[in-house]
């Protein structure tokens, strides 16, 4: 198997590229960065530090890298039986004209073979929108052999991959958690299901998609906001604090009543799930940043996001939801220097107040309950 991954950042060398490596498929990773591109193309390899309750580090070999706004990732597309990315929501749409590109030259070349494209982003149906992005640049006679050919599977991902620790040099040093999932759609796929360890096949992948939404990314973003609020600097410093615990704990016990009314959960089982992604913020190896974890803060509190979409589902099925608000209140004291977002909800803040301004990010009605709630909570953190 050829595969081409976008993005060789920390999850692309840590996740994604590493499973597909480990399943002996001939990899090259496409991205813009020089350095990133030199080092993989001098030493064809790196390694993963993997840490949890056994540190172990994790070679991964044979793999290449080309420029991914050039020519040679246009010719692999055209080559290739698998294209994956992992370079962000807002990158798809940057790299849609070339992965356009690849796919008509795949046509005028004759390949015939089936290529499924997976976008492997911390977002909800990001291959279908990736999708959407690529059949823009494509031209109007490409569609419906592009439609007939290729194979645009959504998925959802989980692995939390921190930044590299402060002084290293090496640029192709990775440290990822033991935890890691790769849920994909298998009705989506063209020609046989591909066979690689570490991705799941399912045909309910809005299930696991919410499961995760709701839960774990829910449960980072409180963690962060409240950290954030009570002067901890890490994620693991700050689910120690018992009060923040308690309602980053809580919050996904509100979440999780939507999953297991909406898809048939287990409750036990899901209860386990939470326990085991609250131990996930713990693990003493990951050093990350609240800061960090809390970046977008705009994107985080919008409608089909983490916070918003599981209260809106709370309201749906008229289940309690003040653990979420809190997570909501503390969102909006989101602050850092250093995210274009976080100044854009200050000025915000600033300009129509909370109760407007939170209305107009979240798409919640601005007379309505959670919208009080949320603010008087906001206001009394300051």
């Amino acid at each position: 198997m050829k595969a081409l991954h976008f993005g060789a950042g920390n999850i692309g060398r840590g996740f994604i590229g590493k499973l597909l490596a480990d399943a002996g498929a001939e990899l090259t990773f496409a991205d813009v960065s020089p350095a990133l591109l030199d080092a993989l193309n001098s030493r064809k390899g790196y390694n993963v530090h993997v840490v949890g309750e056994q540190a172990t580090v994790e070679p991964v070999s044979n793999v290449n890298a080309v420029n991914s706004a050039g020519q040679d990732a246009i010719n692999l597309i055209a080559e290739v039986d698998l294209v994956t990315t992992a370079v962000g929501p807002t990158v798809l749409e940057k790299i849609a004209p070339n992965v356009a590109k690849g796919l008509v030259l795949r046509h005028q070349q004759g390949n015939e073979k089936p290529l499924n494209i997976i976008a492997c982003e911390n977002m909800v149906r990001g291959t279908s929108q990736f999708k959407q992005h690529v059949f823009n640049a494509l031209p109007e006679d490409e569609k419906a052999w592009v439609e007939a050919h290729i194979g645009f599977v959504d998925s959802a991902v989980d692995r939390i991959v921190p930044p590299a620790a402060a002084g290293s040099t090496d640029p192709l040093e990775v440290t990822v958690e033991t935890f890691s999932e790769w849920i994909v759609d298998k009705t989506q796929f063209k020609g046989p299901l591909p066979e690689i360890a570490g991705m799941e096949l399912t045909d309910n992948l809005m299930a696991f998609v919410e499961r995760k939404l709701f839960t774990l990314n829910t449960g980072h973003a409180i963690t962060a906001y409240l950290g954030q609020q009570a002067g901890h600097a890490t994620i693991r410093d700050a689910i120690l604090d018992e009060k923040v615990r308690l309602v980053v704990r809580g919050a996904m016990v509100e979440s999780g009543e939507v999953l297991i009314r909406r898809y048939g959960f287990d409750p036990e089982k899901h209860a386990a799930y939470i326990e085991k992604i609250l131990s996930r913020f713990e693990n003493p190896y990951l050093h990350d940043d609240v800061e960090r974890v809390g970046r977008q803060p705009l994107r985080k509190l919008s409608a089909g996001d983490r916070l918003i979409k599981p209260l809106l589902g709370t309201q749906e099925y008229r289940l309690p939801h003040e653990n979420l608000v809190r997570g909501i209140a503390a969102a909006m004291h989101y602050r850092s220097e250093q995210d274009p977002q976080a100044k854009e909800l200050v000025e915000l803040l600033e300009k129509v107040g909370p109760k407007a301004a939170l209305a107009q990010i979240s798409g919640l009605p601005e007379e309505g309950e959670v919208v009080a709630q949320a603010v008087k909570i906001y206001e009394s953190m300051h």
